[in-house]
């Protein structure tokens, strides 16, 4: 079942990435760039998670935190910049 299921996954969150790649490169606006940005990590960690899952190491779920832990950092900072033209006050 998971032989079956695994190859499907990576298909999709591999197309998923690659339409979050085209909006963060064709976005019209600076909140639609940074949108996909935060898609672009969230279907990065998908595909580790894959990863980790079709090679059975679980090195690639704490690579996985780290992407996301840096993902949402930098989303904060750049949605900052965005509202108020700096980031730390």
């Amino acid at each position: 079942m998971l032989a079956t299921v695994l190859p499907i996954a990576f298909a999709l969150v591999s197309l998923a990435l690659v339409l979050s790649l085209v909006r963060l490169v064709k976005g019209p606006d600076l909140p639609d760039r940074i949108l996909a940005l935060d898609t672009l990590y969230i279907n990065a960690i998908a595909l580790l998670i894959l990863l980790g899952l079709h090679l059975g190491s679980a090195l690639y779920f704490e690579a996985a935190l780290l992407i996301a832990v840096m993902g949402f950092v930098g989303t904060v900072a750049l949605s900052k910049y965005l509202l108020r033209g700096d980031i730390m006050e």
